[in-house]
């Protein structure tokens, strides 16, 4: 028997007391920058695996860290955050937390992305693998991050040195829970999550009363221009074959009917699966925006305001093709390929400043009888709550065994007694 299966005929052993964590941890989410209580139990539980844990990077990040031995170093890593809304999955472990946000309010506050199950099966196959160091050689270093929702939290903890507090990693993987068939596991090579940029962008007018428009630069006339201009860069200068999503989000302007106001706020998301696509779109916003307020007279230059950015996640191919073939082995036909996602994540910061190979996969949060259900002609109906839903909640298991057992099964790619690859993938 491989390593994996005999590491993993070991889970009901944990499964009680991980999914007592995962329910606790559900139940008292904590906000990007606040996860104090959450790493305080994090750090708790992974020093009683024997792990050499340290807390307090980047603010809230810990890692932990465990040698056995000579061989690879592999990074596992598992976001901590959750977010500012109102739970309404009706479960017996839901949230009723509320918290004060960064701008001073008190918000609901729920595990509406699956933080809580990636923090739950990164502590689950972190004990399985401390329990049974007879059956693999090496470094494990799993890395539990603060504020992945915000953008900043993987780039806080860069900044509080977190490639000199760590082992150099030879490797480094994550994985995310998404909205498909529980107990599935999916992964792609090249990009596999886009970069996010989200931008603020005050154009300038003239006010005055809305009976003399004549006397004025209207900025809400403007700002719909360049609403309808903004589209066109993806429609008619992006090629159809490159993805890229453009929505602007959010336009204020005004306090009354009859007062034309001197500004208008929009907020705009863009979404791109190259470095070069993002940057000629970001200067084609810039350029119609410019243009726009100079075709209304507008009286100075718009403001541009980056306050959000993610990087692009792309899954390297040898490192891939590895980890697919370990899922292969271990999950049969319940792995698969992961589809192009428009979504994003920080993760990848980590490994492309430390120049460290990487890939990132899916796992399934959703019963098989609802999703397969809901699917019709491709499309899965709303019947399945996605990721950032008031209703989102994976269900409990197979969920939380499936991330572990990926989890082991990546890392024994590398850890395993027998470190070569599978036969189907090439080494890193």
């Amino acid at each position: 028997m491989a390593a994996t299966e005999q590491i993993l005929q070991h889970y009901e052993s944990i499964r009680p007391e991980q999914e007592d964590f995962y329910k606790d941890l559900h139940q008292n989410p904590e906000l990007s920058h606040q996860e104090h209580r959450t790493a305080a139990n994090v750090a708790r539980s992974m020093s009683s695996y024997g792990f050499q844990t340290e807390t307090g990077i980047g603010g809230t990040g810990v890692t932990a860290v465990l040698h056995n031995g000579n061989g690879p170093t592999v990074l596992l890593r598992a976001d901590m955050d959750a977010l500012p809304l109102q739970e309404r999955t009706g479960a017996d472990y839901a949230s009723t937390i509320t918290a004060q946000d960064q701008g001073g309010d008190r918000v609901p506050v729920m595990h509406a992305c699956g933080h809580d199950v990636h923090v739950a099966c990164l502590l689950g196959a972190s004990r399985l693998l401390a329990e049974h160091q007879d059956k693999w050689r090496g470094t494990l270093v799993a890395l539990f991050q603060p504020a992945e929702e915000t953008g900043d939290g993987a780039r806080g903890m860069l900044a509080d040195a977190l490639l000199d507090r760590i082992p150099p990693p030879d490797v480094a993987l994550a994985q995310h829970v998404l909205p498909g068939v529980s107990g599935h596991v999916a992964t792609r090579s090249g990009p596999v999550l886009s970069s996010a940029d989200s931008l603020r962008i005050t154009v300038h007018g003239r006010g005055g009363h809305g009976s003399m428009p004549q006397n004025t630069i209207d900025p809400v006339v403007l700002a719909a221009m360049i609403v309808l201009r903004l589209q066109a860069i993806i429609s008619r200068e992006t090629p159809p074959t490159e993805p890229a999503v453009l929505t602007v989000g959010s336009l204020h302007a005004g306090t009354k009917s009859n007062i034309i106001p001197d500004q208008a706020v929009m907020e705009l998301n863009l979404r791109t699966y190259t470095d070069a696509t993002r940057q000629r779109i970001l200067d084609s916003v810039r350029r119609a925006v410019q243009a726009e307020c100079a075709a209304s007279g507008s009286p100075k230059e718009p403001d541009f305001e980056t306050f959000d950015s993610f990087p692009l996640t792309v899954n390297d191919e040898a490192t891939t093709a590895r980890v697919a073939g370990a899922f292969s082995t271990y999950f049969g036909d319940r792995a698969g390929s992961l589809e192009l996602q428009t979504a994003s994540e920080d993760f990848s910061d980590i490994p492309r400043t430390g120049n460290i190979p990487y890939t990132y996969w899916g796992i399934g949060g959703t019963d098989p009888q609802t999703y397969r259900a809901a699917v019709r002609d491709g499309r899965v109906l709303d019947d399945v709550p996605a990721n950032h839903s008031p209703m989102f909640l994976p269900v409990l298991q197979p969920t939380l065994k499936t991330g572990t057992e990926a989890l082991v099964a990546a890392a024994l790619a590398w850890l395993g007694l027998d470190n070569s690859p599978p036969a189907n993938a090439t080494a890193s």
